[in-house]
């Protein structure tokens, strides 16, 4: 049976709940089990910086390399959803992570940072699979007048998981490391040092088998399927279409990457910056504990904004959040001690709806091509591995001033949010197959 788009809309506001509650749980399982192990980089980056002595610049590779596995792998993911289907793909990807988290416990043993920075990639690569199929699942699933704000709610678990990683990173890696500050750090020994590198086999192997076990689940609960005709149109229809005649999606690539650099940048460095003597001088472990304020805020900012968006232009919402992260961000710079701390915190609040209000604004209006532009959308998530960028600054004038680069990216995303997001061309044969 093929569904129109206002067809699809009518039927998932009469019985969405009873036809499309179920997927859209799954789904939110899965969004945290990705956000939970994205996060745990934040932990890894002030860790595997003291264990293996490395500089700003070097510890960073940690997100260049994570991130650009999205370059890499978004349109082999796409070709591997038109063959598999959502389903079989979301099990994939599921089990690439479970693979990519066993391959910590060997990089572990070997004390090989080359073999971690592989794990992440690999790690990266099945979560882009997951992200190619899941996003825009959920964005045409049900009414796109709501598209926004379900896309938000189901981000919200993502955010759960980003916001639980860093007290189970906390507990389990810091916590359990010598490399608690730089100055403890410094007057480690070899053996030490091998010692806290092997902190991280426990957690990675609860988390390989966490996600062999939601694989098995995804497998057996029965979805939706979104059928080939929305996986990709026929050629020939397609042929007379163009994505780059869609302004709010060719804006809309370099927005989600500028956001990234935003979000990767400020969180990888968040532990190192509440540790700075001039800001709150405090352990790691300790400063792990405040980063779940951060991605908190994002978790509730997401669910705040899932409802706000139910009312409100996505475009107006992104617009206030982005001068609100610009203000903060500002702050931060300007200032030192529980000021620059609390407001670098707030970003996360501010953050919380920006990539998922994008992506939507991206894709709208593309039909027939909504697969392609959402693999776009999905690649531009490689601007994640420009935060090395602010390594290379925090290494040149210091952590303090490198959070100049998200001040100046979050300028990007708000000109998108006031005039790149509006759409010059749209195609209105979209369709959703249930099964």
């Amino acid at each position: 049976m093929a569904l129109t788009v206002g067809e699809a809309a009518t039927a998932a506001h009469s019985d969405g709940p009873r036809r499309y509650g179920a997927a859209l749980a799954v789904l939110a399982t899965v969004f945290f089990m990705w956000g939970f192990a994205t996060v745990l980089n934040d932990i890894l980056i002030p860790h595997l910086k003291s264990a293996f002595r490395l500089d700003y610049a070097q510890v960073l590779l940690v997100q260049f390399v994570f991130f650009l596995a999205y370059l890499v792998m978004a349109m082999p993911s796409a070709k591997i959803l038109e063959r598999t289907g959502y389903k079989l793909a979301v099990v994939l990807g599921l089990l690439g992570m479970a693979a990519a988290a066993g391959g910590f416990i060997p990089a572990a043993m070997l004390e090989s940072y080359g073999l971690f920075l592989l794990a992440l990639f690999v790690l990266a690569g099945s979560i882009t699979l997951l992200q190619v199929a899941a996003n825009p699942y959920v964005t045409v699933i049900g009414s796109p007048q709501t598209a926004s704000s379900r896309l938000n709610l189901v981000q919200a678990f993502n955010s759960a998981g980003t916001m639980l990683a860093p007290l189970f990173g906390s507990l389990l890696i810091l916590g359990h490391g010598r490399t608690d500050t730089a100055r403890a750090a410094a007057h480690l020994t070899l053996g030490q040092r091998a010692a806290d590198v092997h902190t991280v086999e426990l957690p990675y192997a609860i988390i390989a088998g966490v996600l062999v076990l939601l694989a098995l689940l995804v497998w057996r609960v029965r979805l939706p399927d979104l059928g080939k005709q929305t996986r990709r149109a026929a050629q020939a229809e397609r042929a007379q279409h163009s994505l780059w005649r869609h302004r709010n999606l060719v804006l809309g690539v370099p927005a989600i990457a500028l956001y990234l650099i935003c979000e990767v940048g400020i969180g990888s460095t968040l532990v190192n910056f509440l540790s700075l003597p001039s800001i709150g001088g405090m352990p790691h472990a300790r400063a792990a504990d405040y980063l779940t304020l951060y991605w908190g805020g994002a978790m509730a900012g997401r669910f705040i904004g899932a409802w706000f968006l139910r009312w409100m232009r996505p475009q107006r919402v992104l617009a206030a959040v982005t001068v609100g992260a610009l203000v903060l961000v500002g702050v931060a710079i300007v200032s030192s001690g529980p000021v620059a701390m609390w407001s670098l915190l707030a970003v996360g609040l501010c953050n919380s709806i920006m990539f998922p209000t994008i992506f939507t604004l991206g894709i709208r209006g593309l039909g027939p091509l909504t697969e392609e532009g959402s693999g776009l959308l999905i690649m531009a998530i490689a601007g994640g591995a420009l935060a090395e960028l602010q390594g290379v600054l925090a290494d040149a004038i210091g952590l303090h001033l490198s959070y100049v680069l998200p001040w100046v990216c979050y300028g990007y995303v708000l000109f998108y949010a006031l005039r790149g997001y509006r759409v010059t061309a749209a195609a209105h044969d979209e369709r959703l197959t249930t099964a």
